[in-house]
């Protein structure tokens, strides 16, 4: 079969890389669309491939049913939509339902652990948290113990290279006999464990020491692992991998969620919408506490504002603890704040005046302020270690470059190192730990500040929101959302005047983002003919789309985040603030689409672990026999594109028809029914598949 994928590989990446541009001849319904408009089943398509990620079996169907203004009516209030079923499929993922605070508690950072290790904090008494805290305690503990070895052994000094050369073969082979001891016991230990209930077998695992539990889940191979945490339950499921690395939990709980929300969610535009804004309010989940951060600035920032007022969705996001990391401005401070100033110590402080009594008759003597000096430091080369190093303008120049304004908007630096100060005290109480926002007055800038031709006057904390509130009214903003908006939704090059009524609606509206969306759909631009199937799929949508087009059912979704990764695109992983790009020309290329189509093929021909793809679900089609080929390619071509397929593709597809284990044809020229899982593979893969 692998064998077999490959050379279906070969021979189609070519007709892929080369049909894989914006626009392509299409078959006759495409061409009719192209010629005119769109009839009401490609209305139903397009606003489907559009607002969603992607059409299932039969939505075309129940949209053309419901009506068009009924469905959009009805996926803007996704609150009144039974999402139900998602819910079933994300119970298992436990870290979605807890605050930063919860999974710093659960999930150890390398900083409390280090705190446990120094006796700066204690040992949890629960028996699952202190087994996940020795694991990690155990693994620091090696990781130092090498590089001690490695600086003694730098700094020893070998008399003769035959000694150095007999003591390196004598450690090669007490390292591979140490290897066959290790696999053996591994062994013992797993056929042990395997023979216990589940309960029982989760406590034997965290009643061993971290070192022999280390070694048993290193040497045990993927079936066995596997194997081993069968009939486990979801939290006991976690504590083993927290075992092994309680950050990485987090994250992958976090990315495998997403995934089954693109595939499975009921509330398809809030999915796409949280997407999207997650995307323009980008943050990296790999740095540092934003591991921590991550899950509750999406649930509780992203998700609750992707349809409602965009000012909203900016000051949720400004004072979010993964924004303000993400972007240093926890670590911002006025260069002539009381925290610059005092080294982090409050400045002297004139206290309350108050009479004293004092002479012969007790006549009250004038009152006297008393300063109330900061007491000097001991150390004040490690205080001056701990002082943030002063103002920050990261959070600044991408809020107005990439949030708001745009390149383009209309600011200058000085307004960058305004709006910089006008946040300064914006900070995490500690972070380390989940900690919530706090503003800080002692790290605030005093004075009044000038931003894009406003005099903002000295007011703490509200100095920020003023800020925020300029920005989200001024015209540069509106067109700016509006053109990333279009550009998700439309066009990669939007048309000015779809821009311009989306931005006088933005503006008119105080930035509600349904009614922006409202105006898009009801404009002739979106309903274009020729933007029908002309949209590329970024690697998500394309992932997402397959699994609903074909109806799989995902039980790991781990197998998807690895495609992702290999298709250039790991979710919550992109560093730079500027997002995943939405336009086709970052994806478009023969490695991308060669990844694509083996992504496609594994699949459909059930070679995805975790991930069971049925193709004969999809044809509708009584038994079949080798003749009924060119039927199967019909029918799969009408489940997965609704027939829009073009004759190049259609034709290149039918060439692999000739060979015996496409048609069914095998040695013995006995019929067999044609291989619909390659069959469908190959249209997934298709240029028309990549495309919404």
């Amino acid at each position: 079969m692998a064998g077999l994928n490959r050379r279906l590989t070969v021979a189609v990446i070519v007709s892929t890389a080369v049909c894989a541009s914006l626009t392509f001849a299409g078959n006759k319904k495409v061409k009719q669309a192209a010629a005119g408009k769109m009839d009401e089943r490609q209305q139903a398509i397009h606003l489907l491939n559009r607002l969603t990620f992607g059409p299932r079996p039969g939505d075309v169907d129940r949209v053309m049913s419901m009506g068009i203004d009924k469905w959009v009516d009805q996926q803007l209030h996704p609150d009144k939509i039974d999402d139900s079923s998602l819910q079933a499929r994300l119970v298992g993922f436990r870290t979605l339902n807890m605050d930063a605070k919860t999974l710093v508690d659960n999930y150890p950072t390398p900083q409390m652990v280090k705190a446990v290790m120094n006796g700066r904090a204690p040992m949890p008494s629960d028996p699952v948290k202190r087994a996940i805290y020795q694991a990690q305690i155990d693994r620091v503990e090696q990781r130092e113990a090498k590089q001690q070895a490695k600086v003694e052994q730098a700094s020893e000094k070998v008399a003769a290279d035959g000694t150095a050369n007999q003591m390196q073969a004598g450690d090669s082979m007490q390292q591979e006999d140490h290897k066959k001891e290790a696999r053996m016991y591994a062994d013992l230990q797993f056929n042990q464990l395997m023979n216990e209930p589940a309960n029982q077998r989760m406590q034997a695992i965290l009643k061993m020491q971290p070192q022999d539990r280390e070694d048993l889940v290193k040497s045990l191979r993927p079936a066995e692992r596997e194997q081993l945490i069968e009939s486990l339950t979801p939290e006991q499921r976690e504590t083993l991998l927290a075992l092994q690395n309680p950050e990485r939990v987090i994250v992958t709980e976090l990315q495998q969620a997403k995934i089954l929300r693109s595939a499975y969610s009921e509330r398809q535009v809030e999915e796409v919408m949280t997407d999207f804004w997650f995307n323009h309010f980008n943050v990296f989940i790999n740095k540092g506490a934003d591991r921590y951060l991550t899950t509750e600035y999406e649930q509780d920032v992203i998700r609750p504002h992707a349809l409602g007022k965009f000012k909203d969705l900016l000051v949720a996001t400004a004072k979010s603890p993964a924004m303000l990391f993400y972007l240093d401005n926890w670590d911002s401070v006025g260069p002539d704040s009381e925290f610059a100033r005092y080294g982090g110590h409050r400045q002297p402080q004139v206290r309350p005046m108050r009479p004293y009594y004092a002479g012969p008759f007790g006549m009250p003597r004038m009152p006297r302020p008393v300063p109330n000096y900061p007491r000097p430091n001991p150390n004040p080369q490690k205080a001056q270690q701990r002082v943030p190093k002063g103002l920050n303008e990261n959070y600044a120049r991408e809020l107005m470059e990439l949030h708001t304004l745009g390149v383009d908007g209309g600011y200058t630096q000085q307004d960058v190192i305004q709006v910089a100060k006008a946040f300064t005290g914006w900070t995490i109480k500690e972070p380390g730990r989940g900690g919530e926002f706090e503003f800080d007055e002692s790290k605030h800038e005093p004075g009044k500040k000038l931003v894009l031709g406003h005099v903002i006057k000295e007011n703490g904390e509200k100095e920020g929101m003023e800020v925020l509130d300029i920005l989200a009214h001024n015209p540069a903003t509106a067109r700016f959302v509006c053109t990333k908006l279009a550009t998700r939704f439309v066009s990669d090059d939007p048309p000015k005047p779809l821009v311009d009524r989306m931005a006088e609606t933005f503006q008119k509206s105080d930035g509600d983002i349904r009614e922006v969306l409202k105006t898009m759909l009801k404009s002739p631009e979106f309903w274009s003919p020729n933007l029908y199937r002309a949209k590329v799929k970024t690697p998500l949508e394309f992932i997402a789309s397959a699994i609903r087009a074909s109806g799989a059912d995902v039980d790991n979704a781990m197998p998807l985040l690895n495609a992702l990764n290999r298709m250039g695109m790991p979710l919550y992983e992109q560093q730079p603030p500027t997002g995943y790009p939405m336009k086709a020309d970052a994806w478009v290329n023969s490695s991308a689409l060669l990844n694509r189509m083996n992504f496609s093929l594994q699949l459909a021909s059930g070679r995805m672990n975790g991930v069971n793809f049925e193709p004969q679900n999809l044809l509708g089609l009584g038994p079949t026999t080798e003749t009924d080929a060119e039927q199967v390619l019909a029918a799969l071509e009408n489940s997965l594109l609704q027939g829009d397929v073009s004759r190049q593709t259609h034709d290149t597809i039918l060439k692999q028809m000739n060979d015996p284990q496409v048609t069914g044809r095998v040695l013995d020229d006995k019929p067999r029914p044609p291989n619909a899982g390659i069959l469908a593979g190959l249209i997934l893969g298709s240029p028309e598949f990549q495309k919404r």
